[in-house]
């Protein structure tokens, strides 16, 4: 269920993006990008500009938590194939699948 909501959110992600980069403001923002990659609050900034404008151009109204889980899910999946964001709910039903006692013989 979990791939299958990632899919479309990184369609309707990348698709909110080329149009952005393509606006007529998008180009100020593709310039700020690159020029102040190590400015970690330039970026927050930029995200902050980016979500807002999805927020108000986008043709349905977007959720703000799924918009927001899906950066920060971006953000893990990012960093190595290994990393992976669990919400609340992923974590708690992670803990009872991996909770509990194992079965077999004692020695």
């Amino acid at each position: 269920m979990r791939k299958t909501l990632l899919f479309p959110l990184g369609a309707l992600t990348g698709a909110c993006l080329t149009l952005l980069v393509a606006s007529p403001h998008g180009g100020v923002w593709a310039a700020r990008a690159a020029a102040s990659a190590d400015d970690a609050y330039s970026q927050l900034n930029l995200f902050g500009e980016v979500f807002e404008r999805v927020k108000a151009s986008y043709v349905e109204k977007p959720d703000n938590a799924k918009l927001i889980e899906g950066a920060i899910t971006g953000m893990v999946t990012s960093l190595d194939p290994h990393s992976r964001y669990m919400n609340a709910k992923a974590w708690t039903e992670m803990q009872e699948t991996t909770s509990g006692e194992f079965g077999g013989a004692r020695h």
